[in-house]
């Protein structure tokens, strides 16, 4: 019997690689003209080099403060308070904007008082959170909890309400109880929304806790840190603060949302990867 021979599909590693690279010089290219524009500002003079330094600056202060452990120690704290206040947040802003999204009675006793809620600065709520709660970690915690819930519940209650009604009538002619119904139909249609929401809670839990730190006088903190290089006009210093909140706000993108992303919608056939 003649055998057909089948073309060979040969791997060309060196096609990979340049793909890797363009990734790479794709994504770092912002970063460079960006930087290029620091740069040149920085040794044309425009602004006192001590309220404006140059990169090589502010990474030496970088550097110095995270051998020291001051860096590590300040970005440890808040740390610890954003992920609290985030969870509280999760929990809370998940469960009450399914519970609007399924329930009317809920959503007509809920969404007036979220509305009113929403649209105040988070920063507005301090002071009452430091009469209430004295200075320390439980103000900061509670505050970044309450300011991050309300995107939560908006997005988890629009995602909620996004569910194709052809799919719940679907489950429903396939003998689904409430139980699976919002198992397999429900939560999974939701959770792109869900995601986005999670994401804009996390991002108004920077904004207040950065914040916060310094009214609620807080030992340790980057806000504290940033507001008490201020004081001593040590830009410098605040820079680092605010490259290591950025840091940290893309190693929180990577590793958590990413994956949980890819894991669940993306692998659903949902969203694009």
């Amino acid at each position: 019997m003649q055998q057909v021979a089948k073309p060979a599909v040969a791997a060309n590693p060196a096609a990979g690689e340049a793909g890797v690279l363009r990734a790479v010089l794709r994504n770092a290219f912002p970063f460079v003209v960006v930087g290029a524009i620091w740069e040149a500002v920085a040794h044309l003079g425009v602004f006192p080099a001590q309220f404006f330094p140059s990169l090589e600056t502010v990474a030496t202060t970088f550097a110095r403060l995270t051998l020291s452990g001051v860096l590590p120690h300040h970005a440890f704290d808040t740390l610890v308070r954003l992920l609290a206040g985030f969870a509280l947040a999760a929990l809370v802003g998940v469960s009450v904007g399914v519970l609007m999204g399924r329930s009317r009675r809920a959503e007509d006793y809920l969404l007036p008082l979220i509305s009113i809620g929403a649209p105040i600065p988070g920063l507005a709520y301090a002071p009452l959170f430091l009469l209430w709660f004295g200075p320390g970690n439980v103000p900061s915690v509670l505050l970044v909890a309450f300011v991050s819930t309300f995107p939560i519940i908006y997005n988890s209650w629009t995602g909620v309400k996004a569910v194709k009604d052809i799919w719940v009538r679907s489950a429903h002619a396939m003998g689904a109880d409430k139980s699976r119904l919002f198992r397999h139909v429900i939560l999974p249609g939701a959770l792109p929304y869900i995601l986005t929401g999670l994401r804009l809670g996390l991002a108004q839990a920077w904004r207040i806790l950065v914040a916060v730190e310094m009214l609620a006088a807080v030992p340790w903190g980057l806000g504290w840190m940033i507001f008490g290089a201020q004081q001593f006009l040590n830009t410098d210093v605040m820079l680092a603060g605010i490259a290591v909140i950025a840091i940290i706000g893309v190693s929180l993108e990577k590793l958590v949302f990413a994956p949980l992303e890819n894991f669940t919608v993306v692998r659903w056939g949902m969203m694009l990867s």
